[in-house]
């Protein structure tokens, strides 16, 4: 069984018609949307909102219908992917340099929804680095900031060049090697000036899909 094929198609039996629904980024949920594209291509009436630029060229070769928070305000489900979820469903988001969409639009429902094969699920946090956004203006200050949380921060690269995240931004990736409190992390995190967002997400995702023992489960907070 391809693990994220399966956790994503499950997930989007919880897009029904007429619905908001924020769409995410990354390998995992690349299959909820295709599901989504089948269901609109069947006649299912529903709009989106993407997470990223390369969410939103997908849902429009797809034909499923756009909207913004110029025109909405409330999402009816978003379903996205992560790097990492523990065991009370923190997560860490970011590895495609998406997380202050994400998060964003991950706000702006009560029905977030996470889909991740068997190999992000951790007992804590920490192994996979987390990105945090930051201007490009004192970045460098910005990361020795970050450093002093207890963090190694790498400036992301695409190729030889600063990676660019959709909002113009850089992505610095900080190694924590084990995250003991991602609340009160994430919220220092957020006071240092020059961080726009990181890829801390907690309290939540109401529901995870992801294999266990070979099958397709459900888990719900």
């Amino acid at each position: 069984m391809i693990e994220k094929k399966a956790v994503g198609e499950a997930a989007a039996e919880y897009v029904k018609d007429d619905m908001v629904v924020g769409l995410g980024t990354g390998s995992t949920v690349y299959y909820t949307i295709q599901k989504v594209g089948e269901y609109v291509k069947e006649g299912m009436n529903i709009r989106a909102i993407p997470t990223s630029e390369e969410t939103k060229k997908l849902a429009l070769d797809l034909n499923i219908p756009l909207v913004t928070f110029a025109e909405v305000n409330h999402l009816d489900v978003v379903i996205d992917g992560a790097d990492e979820v523990d065991c009370h469903f923190a997560l860490t988001k970011g590895g495609g340099g998406a997380l202050l969409r994400e998060k964003l639009i991950a706000d702006a429902t009560d029905l977030f929804i996470v889909v991740a094969d068997s190999s992000k699920m951790v007992e804590k946090l920490g192994k996979f680095p987390l990105p945090v956004e930051v201007t490009p203006f004192s970045w460098e200050r910005t990361a020795r900031q970050i450093e002093e949380l207890g963090s190694i921060a790498t400036r992301r690269l695409n190729g030889t060049e600063p990676y660019i995240s959709d909002n113009g931004n850089y992505i610095l990736d900080c190694s924590f090697e084990i995250i003991e409190d991602p609340e009160g992390l994430s919220q220092k995190l957020n006071r240092i000036p020059g961080v726009v967002e990181n890829g801390l997400f907690v309290n939540m995702a109401k529901i995870v899909f992801t294999v266990e023992d070979g099958k397709v489960v459900k888990k719900m907070k």
